[in-house]
């Protein structure tokens, strides 16, 4: 530029135009930036499954505050495409169920089935709601990799 020498960049510098950085965390992925923000908020259910789900119990493993799509999910097994949603009191009131069944809807529509959990039910028995998601998560009702059932008539 000014004819001065150029002094190439240290190690982990100058790459953000490969990584898509630049400018302000908040802005540049917002989902992403929520999800993080929402693990150190998690509700005190969340926060009592986390604590069994981060053992990766029957070999699952799942992430908190994962974001899927436009949504953040409380907590997602992706080798068995579960969803499991925490639901304390507010999904009950004004509008939320609807948005609840449009989000749900959302998931199923991309291959994820929803599995939804009250948070009453978590502060109760933590460890037994855990032992049952895993249930869920480790038997899935169909098995995509054997195909679909044969047709009647068909065997």
């Amino acid at each position: 530029m000014n004819g001065a020498p150029q002094i190439p960049p240290r190690n982990g510098e100058g790459d953000r135009a490969k990584r898509g950085g630049g400018g302000l965390k908040p802005f540049q992925r917002p989902v992403v930036y929520n999800a993080r923000r929402l693990r150190s908020e998690m509700t005190v259910p969340e926060r009592m499954l986390w604590q069994l789900f981060r053992a990766r119990p029957d070999g699952l493993k799942f992430r908190r505050q994962h974001p899927i799509g436009p949504y953040i999910v409380d907590f997602c097994c992706l080798s068995a495409r579960l969803v499991v949603e925490v639901d304390g009191m507010a999904h009950d009131m004004g509008n939320n169920p609807k948005r609840d069944e449009i989000r749900t809807k959302f998931m199923k529509e991309n291959g994820y089935r929803v599995l939804r959990v009250s948070a009453q039910r978590v502060l109760a028995d933590a460890v037994g709601t855990a032992q049952a998601i895993v249930a869920r998560a480790a038997s899935p009702l169909h098995h995509p990799l054997d195909g679909p059932p044969p047709r009647s008539g068909e065997e």
